[in-house]
């Protein structure tokens, strides 16, 4: 869906205040997600859903987040069906591949487009991968459709993504080249050891995540950490202050604002030899 059209639609419908609404839509498959602007009575979102329905032939049901992601699942308590079919389960494509999914049992977000493609654009082929919070499996689905490493072992601990990582491995053909694991990511990855690369895209455990991967790569393997900060260099510098000696910073980039003045990292670690 164009940003144009989301701008048009939401500036029609509400006027100066639709500039707040338009960029807080996410569409997932045949469903529209809108998050709440500050300051925003929900009550107004009401006729922007049912407008998206009449302008978007093929989306089906609109839902509002109501309340933020939380917890090791990676799920919202609540979200508010608005318009439409009342319909959770959809499928999103994204970069070629094809995912089902349930908006209401794992979490989504297309504004990870870009993270899932940059990433996957830096593995070598044969590479052993460690993704320890796959979700419904959008990274290591890509990398093993994209990229042909040897094996990406494919780790969450919510029994509803995991169940779809594994409908979505069967989708896009990757059996043999992505295992599916149900269980505790950092543990699990304890366990395995010399591997080429790891995705931790879990913010709220990137610092039990950044030290387990630095035992479980190999020399010179790069963890690809999420983070969420306030100022983003000096935050991103004093996160990794006190593995200075076993790690280095090879590139970083904000991925997103989260809210006031906070905003959500991606940071590219290599391991050394020291």
């Amino acid at each position: 869906m164009p940003e144009k059209l989301l701008r048009e639609l939401a500036r029609q419908i509400l006027g100066s205040e639709g500039e707040g609404v338009w960029k807080r839509i996410d569409l997932i498959g045949d469903i529209a997600l809108l998050n709440l602007p500050f300051n925003f009575k929900k009550e107004k979102l009401k006729p922007v859903a049912e407008e998206l329905l009449k302008r978007i032939p093929y989306l089906k049901s609109v839902w509002l987040k109501s309340s933020p992601i939380e917890g090791v699942y990676r799920t919202r308590e609540k979200m508010e069906f608005l318009a439409g079919e009342k319909k959770s389960e959809t499928v999103y494509r994204e970069h070629g591949c094809s995912y089902l999914v349930d908006i209401l049992k794992v979490y989504v977000s297309p504004r990870l487009s870009y993270e899932h493609l940059r990433v996957s654009s830096l593995v070598k082929e044969g590479e052993t991968i460690v993704n320890m919070f796959a979700g419904f499996g959008p990274f290591s689905i890509l990398i093993a459709k994209k990229r042909r490493p040897f094996l990406v072992y494919s780790i969450d601990i919510n029994p509803y993504a995991y169940y779809y990582m594994v409908k979505n491995i069967e989708i896009n053909k990757v059996n043999g080249l992505v295992e599916p694991i149900l269980g505790d990511g950092i543990e699990i990855t304890k366990k395995i050891k010399g591997v080429d690369r790891i995705i931790a895209p879990l913010p709220d455990l990137a610092l039990d995540a950044l030290s387990v991967a630095l035992n479980s790569l190999k020399v010179k393997g790069v963890l690809h950490l999420y983070l969420h900060v306030r100022e983003p260099k000096r935050d991103v510098n004093e996160v990794l202050s006190e593995f200075s000696s076993r790690a280095r910073v090879i590139f970083w980039r904000v991925v997103r604002s989260i809210g006031p003045r906070k905003y959500q990292v991606a940071v590219d670690i290599e391991k050394s030899d020291n």
